[in-house]
């Protein structure tokens, strides 16, 4: 897919994958690490109900308890798993948001919180193969896991291209030099600072990208920045399955209570469905006023989710057989729905037999 949406760095309602308060799990904060004077880091292990393993690139959902609407803030993972020891997420400040500031006012080493597990899809697809990192602000945070998963476990090439206001607001200013210096032969690091070069224009973007068009391509960052490097990239050539970009919404339920009323209704079987998921085959059951997810879950299939909104790809699995239909779409481009991707959380039945693949 060339687009992907989730839950990032920033103050927004999180996406998670919760059908229940059980999925909840609770962590403890190691150590609160500060990156700049409006962003922190929380080192985290597990205490509680937490599920091994994450990839690099994906974000926690953390429950916030003074949050007036709302109780779940998401937050990208900075960490690797093929190098960091604990699990860490970074929290930038934002002015009048609740959650950003709760975590970065009040935690403190040795607290606990209760958090859904990992969840997201913006990953690398090879850790083996050249890619190119563009990042503003606190978009750095899942690129930097992404950085050292390729870095650590791989053999890929690296190039980030990092924009912010000023040097005093370069998240990961200490540890981009140690691994610039480590890497030397694999990591090249481009800083464009506001207060110096001015905001990325286009031409800037155009000849930092214009040599680096057989590699795929990787944006988070705020909204403008994103689109911009999204154009350039087209304009440059790079082809639109190799660019994929981060893009944060937010969510109107409560990601940690139960499901809404309405995806509990069942009603006659309506359809089969094959599915192919962690290389196991499975033929579930769909009902009557389900969606396609709901009909997993229902029969014990661990499907990946997140916002159940369609407001996020976490939940993107691909169509090999049979039709559906999306109640809900906010993330899929014309181009992925071509290519077969679906929404589990959106998808509602229109023939009788379907057969999806994760």
């Amino acid at each position: 897919m060339s687009t992907e949406t989730s839950a990032g760095p920033e103050d927004l309602a999180a996406p998670v994958p919760a059908p229940a308060p059980a999925a909840g799990a609770r962590v403890r904060v190691l150590e609160v690490v500060e990156e700049t004077a409006d962003a922190r880091s929380f080192v985290i292990e597990p205490v509680h109900g937490f599920p091994a393993g994450y990839r690099a690139g994906q974000f926690l959902t953390v429950r916030v308890p003074d949050v007036g609407t709302g109780s779940a803030r998401c937050y990208s993972l900075s960490s690797s798993p093929h190098v960091d020891a604990a699990m860490k997420f970074t929290v930038k400040r934002v002015e009048g948001g609740h959650g950003s500031n709760w975590l970065c006012d009040t935690l403190e080493a040795g607290a606990e919180l209760e958090v859904l597990p990992p969840a997201g899809t913006f990953t690398p697809a090879s850790l083996d193969e050249p890619v190119v990192l563009v990042a503003g602000g606190s978009g750095i945070t899942p690129v930097l896991g992404i950085a050292k998963s390729i870095l650590f476990g791989g053999t890929g090439d690296v190039v980030l291209i990092y924009a912010n206001r000023d040097q005093d607001s370069v998240i990961f200013g200490a540890e981009l030099r140690e691994l610039e210096q480590r890497f030397t032969d694999r990591l090249s690091v481009i800083h464009v600072l506001e207060s110096v070069q001015g905001y990325p224009s286009r031409r800037t973007l155009g000849l930092l990208l214009r040599p680096l068009t057989e590699r795929a391509v990787y944006v988070c960052g705020p909204l403008p920045l994103m689109d911009l490097a999204t154009e350039v990239c087209a304009e440059q050539g790079f082809p639109a399955a190799k660019v994929r970009s981060e893009r944060f919404l937010s969510l109107q339920s409560d990601p940690f209570g139960a499901p809404a009323e309405a995806a509990l209704a069942g009603g006659e079987v309506v359809a089969t469905v094959q599915v192919s998921i962690d290389g196991t085959e499975r033929e579930v059951p769909w009902t009557a006023g389900r969606k396609l997810l709901d009909a997993l879950l229902d029969a014990g299939v661990e499907a990946p989710y997140s916002c159940r909104e369609g407001a996020c790809s976490a939940c993107v699995c691909s169509l090999t057989r049979g039709r559906v239909e999306l109640a809900r779409n906010e993330i899929l481009t014309e181009d992925d729905l071509a290519e077969g991707y679906i929404l589990a959380c959106q998808a509602e039945p229109v023939s009788d037999e379907i057969a999806i693949e994760y």
